[in-house]
């Protein structure tokens, strides 16, 4: 028997009470573990740029720019972590609100699970790929909050929440092909469109693609670095070790040429042929002797190397995003970058409980980047079974843009972290939520006439 208007006020009353509560004591919890932070060599290399006055897109422009702008409220990693930690809870704050409001008390859950050490572990690192998956996050839970709104209130805030997409890319530029899902969910976050979302892919993305060249060269004249080659040296160290032939457009000597098609290749970063030894070598002729990173010479070495052995190269592919998805690779940050051989905040009691926690789950599933790829899918696919209400286009959104872009790696990665996945962890989390409290499709099967409206 439904309850009582009498008790459904008091109801809702204390549920909402309840989940600020603990959106609060999450937040706190969040700031007492991690202020001011914890750097990271790639945050120092940012920061540093500040410093100097130079912005370059090795890194996200925007990124050092915002850091810039922000950095007198707590110098160092302090304003950085401060804006990482607001944008996650916010995020996971509009969304639990939104559901409780709703009278759903699954909306109880959420708090908890942006607890969880796969998603609170990494709130507190300053890699811009946190900050770029709570971005998304908020985008998507704003639009969820004025779903079926009236225009007055509805449209400032998606337009607020396509701010949050389009940043998220510029902190991310692959996630251009992610990018128009979650956008099509903002535009219309009351009900999946199939159609919509096809027709707007292609002028999305590439209006993606134009923002990112007019504020990264345009309004910032950020230094081209030519982060795009560090994905084609990687895939012709991959290429020349399954084809056993080197594609690099140059000569080696004896030694060299036997590392490079043997010793060197591992699917799990490009950093063996930049820094590490011993095939630093690779970089070190290429960049420093014949400064060919950055001219025309790599890119058509790379197109050559894949039209020549395109099973050579699938065969790297595959190799690095089986690693990606399935192994053991780097998660929480923990070292005190100043001094490598100690873990930060080591005298933080909670901090070195979360750390123990991350510690017990590693070698689990729930630290696997895979897991959360599956995750998605599947409730993608729940989504579209019930995608006439607001809470499967929520599921499509995020789920849908994080299966997209946590799939991009296969062809742009260069690197293995758990943190490039993230978006997939914080997306299974709010959906699966979201999917609980939403009402239970009439049917698993739609019929021709629903599935034409739908459509």
């Amino acid at each position: 028997m439904p309850a009582s208007p009498d008790r459904e006020g008091p109801r809702r009353s204390l549920l909402v009470g309840s989940v600020a509560a603990l959106l609060a004591a999450g937040y706190s919890l969040t700031l007492w573990m991690f202020y001011p932070g914890v750097m990271t060599y790639d945050a120092r290399f940012v920061h540093e740029d500040i410093a100097k006055g130079t912005l370059g897109d090795w890194q996200s422009p925007v990124m050092t720019w915002l850091w810039g702008l922000i950095d007198p409220i707590a110098p160092g990693p302090g304003s950085m972590f401060l804006l990482t930690a607001t944008t996650y809870w916010l995020g996971f704050a509009l969304l639990t609100l939104a559901l409780a409001a709703r009278a759903r008390r699954v909306a109880l859950v959420l708090p908890i699970l942006a607890l969880a050490p796969p998603a609170l572990a990494f709130v507190g690192i300053i890699w811009r790929d946190v900050l770029f998956a709570a971005s998304w996050l908020l985008a998507a839970s704003i639009a969820f909050v004025v779903a079926e709104r009236p225009a007055p209130i509805e449209r400032p805030a998606q337009g607020l929440a396509l701010a949050f997409v389009t940043f998220g890319v510029l902190l991310r530029p692959n996630a251009l092909l992610a990018a128009p899902i979650l956008a099509a969910y903002v535009a219309w976050p009351a009900q999946f469109s199939l159609r919509r979302s096809a027709i707007l892919f292609v002028p999305l993305a590439v209006g993606f693609y134009i923002a990112v060249q007019l504020i990264y060269y345009g309004a910032l004249g950020a230094v081209r670095q030519h982060p795009l080659q560090t994905i084609m040296i990687f895939d012709l160290g991959g290429i020349s070790h399954f084809a056993k032939e080197n594609q690099y457009p140059v000569d080696w000597n004896t030694q060299q040429g036997a590392l490079l098609l043997n010793g060197c290749y591992q699917p799990t970063q490009w950093d063996i042929y930049w820094r590490l030894e011993p095939c630093e070598f690779v970089m070190d002729k290429i960049e420093r002797e014949l400064h060919l990173f950055g001219t025309s010479a790599i890119p058509k070495a790379w197109l050559l190397a894949i039209a020549r052995h395109p099973l050579a190269y699938l065969r790297h592919r595959s190799a690095f995003m089986w690693n990606f998805l399935a192994a053991d690779n780097l998660t929480m940050w923990v070292a005190d970058i100043e001094h490598p051989d100690r873990q930060v905040f080591a005298d933080r009691k909670a901090f070195t409980t979360l750390v123990a926690a991350h510690d017990a789950l590693k070698s689990t599933p729930l630290l696997r980047v895979g897991t959360w790829l599956v995750a998605c899918i599947m409730l993608s696919c729940l989504g579209w079974r019930q995608r006439g209400s607001a809470e499967a286009a929520f599921v499509l959104g995020v789920c849908g843009s994080a299966a997209i872009y946590v799939l991009t790696f296969l062809f742009v990665g260069v690197a293995s972290d758990f943190r490039y996945g993230y978006w997939a962890v914080l997306a299974t989390m709010a959906a699966s939520v979201v999917a609980a409290s939403g009402r239970p499709a009439r049917s698993y099967f739609p019929g021709p006439d629903e599935a034409v409206q739908a459509l």
